[in-house]
């Protein structure tokens, strides 16, 4: 009789642990839908509003610096205060954390759509980027508890890196039609129902992480936003003021202090904001090398390509957009696929792979000139697609999941500051390298076609002080080459584009040679793949 009972009794259990199940996983896929999609929506207005740059000008009356301050300002914030972000998060909750964030990122979206003038878009775009910040390392730590099955959050995270490069690949597509269509305010409304829609699912579906017991690091924080914002600021004026302007020096001799001070305060702290004991780990060591390297190959060379296929090749700024899709394209089976292979094989072989396909991409592009066709080019995009898929995901899995459980946030932080600090880096180091090509390339077909020394240096510095998005329709400020400008200043530009693009590849390079080293014995699954 008791085993004719015990049937009975255990008949309903089964019965009632199927729902349970599926409940779960509803839970958790809505979960990766809200930190996925918050994170498509920060990582996309990194580059969307930058086919609406002219448009702003022509309303704003600014000039070069006050537009390329437009995007700046978003970067600097949110490379600056990415750390603190990790540090709130662990504080007062990664749910309540990440709420808030895209809470702020909305309000700053809102502010600078309703901008009547240059600071008030600018200050939005400041708030935007601290709400940035805040979501991503809380994002990822709420993943970590969402999914406490090892292989399951490995495959997690590779559909939340893979939402953060559609973004990044998706924002020339997305901005130009709705430039064209809705005006460039758009770009900034359309934010405001995606947010919404993140916030009153994420009420629902995020899980409750029990906050950590996280002290203050008062000394750290002053000093990474310090250091981390002088250098970003250092880096972007620079091209715009001269490296040897009082100002950009002062702030790169600013950085140059703080950062190692902040490395030796976190490494003696008790509650560091950065464990930068977590660098001493090879894994993750090669993990941070390679998101570095890639991000400045990537964002310096997609920042110049843009210009030479509107500018040289006479896209439209929407059809230069939809130019780099064809990369995007690729990016989404490719993070998927990234995760998977970490689960099997580890980091070694995706992050080689990704890198590789990165260099030879960026190389390849370098030897398309003025009359190049998209037939000719348009093979190297998807690779360059899958090249980033492979490399910025499977960075981001093998770093965290190398990181112990409570230092998820702190690890996923310090990865989004090495992405976005590679591409300001990026567009500095290839934007030296163009720079100083053109100027000299400029001065030698002046001065071929009779133009007075000084005059053609006079012109030279002017092409450069707008950039070659500006200056390339200008009038030349030589007395008669007003003509022959345009077409001097367009094939200068092409000699330093080609340059610069294989100094991001040979950068990508060393990186996978030092990478390669660093995993020479590291090929295993991941922990929990």
């Amino acid at each position: 009789m008791s085993g004719a009972h015990a049937r009975p009794r255990g008949a309903p259990g089964q019965a009632l642990a199927v729902p349970d199940h599926r409940r779960a996983r509803t839970r958790q896929r809505c979960a990766l839908a809200v930190v996925a999609g918050a994170v498509f929506m920060a990582m996309l207005d990194n580059l969307a509003l930058n086919n609406a740059l002219p448009h702003i000008g022509a309303e704003m009356g600014l000039g070069i610096s006050g537009l390329q301050w437009v995007v700046a300002g978003y970067t600097l914030v949110f490379a600056a205060f990415l750390l603190s972000g990790s540090v709130l998060g662990d504080r007062f909750g990664q749910r309540r954390t990440f709420l808030a964030g895209v809470l702020a990122f909305c309000a700053g979206s809102a502010a600078g759509a309703l901008a009547p003038d240059w600071t008030w878009l600018l200050a939005g775009r400041l708030v935007q980027g601290a709400g940035a910040a805040a979501l991503m390392p809380a994002g990822m730590g709420l993943l970590r508890h969402a999914f406490p099955d090892g292989a399951r959050r490995t495959r997690a995270m590779g559909v939340r890196g893979g939402a953060g490069g559609l973004g990044v690949a998706l924002g020339p597509t997305i901005g130009g039609p709705l430039v064209d269509a809705l005006g460039w305010r758009s770009v900034l409304w359309i934010n405001l129902p995606v947010g919404a829609a993140m916030v009153l699912l994420g009420l629902r579906a995020l899980p409750r992480v029990p906050c950590a017991p996280a002290r203050w690091d008062p000394a750290g924080q002053l000093l990474a936003v310090v250091g981390l914002g002088s250098l970003v600021y250092g880096l972007v004026q620079a091209p715009v003021d001269g490296w040897t302007a009082p100002g950009v020096l002062a702030t790169l001799a600013t950085a140059a202090v703080a950062l190692p001070a902040f490395a030796a305060a976190e490494w003696y702290a008790a509650a560091p904001m950065l464990d930068v004991r977590l660098l001493r780990d090879r894994g993750t060591a090669a993990a941070c090398l390679a998101l570095f390297a890639a991000s400045l190959g990537l964002f310096g060379g997609v920042f110049f390509l843009t210009l030479y296929l509107q500018d040289v090749l006479g896209w439209s700024a929407a059809g230069a957009g939809a130019v780099f899709l064809t990369a995007s394209g690729v990016i989404v089976p490719a993070a998927p696929a990234a995760g998977l292979l970490c689960a099997r094989r580890g980091a070694r072989l995706p992050l080689l792979c990704g890198l590789a396909l990165c260099a030879v991409a960026l190389a390849g592009l370098a030897r398309y000139g003025r009359g190049a066709a998209y037939a000719g080019y348009g093979w190297l995009l998807p690779v360059l697609g899958a090249g980033v898929g492979l490399t910025f995901v499977t960075a981001v899995i093998a770093a965290v999941q190398r990181a112990p459980a409570e230092r998820t946030a702190m690890t996923s932080a310090l990865m989004d500051t090495l992405r976005e600090l590679g591409g300001v880096v990026g567009v500095a180091v290839l934007g030296a390298v163009l720079a100083g090509r053109m100027r000299s390339a400029l001065v030698t077909y002046a001065t071929a076609e009779g133009v007075p020394q000084q005059a053609a240096r006079d012109l030279a510095a002017s092409v450069l002080r707008h950039g070659p998005a500006a200056s390339l329709g200008q009038a030349a400020t030589a007395p008669g080459a007003a003509r022959q400008a345009p077409v001097w200043a367009e094939r200068a530009f092409v000699d330093g584009l080609g340059p610069a693009l294989l100094c991001g590849a040979g950068c990508i390079a060393a990186a996978a040679l030092a990478v390669a080293l660093l995993l020479r014995r590291d090929r295993a699954p991941l922990p929990g793949g």
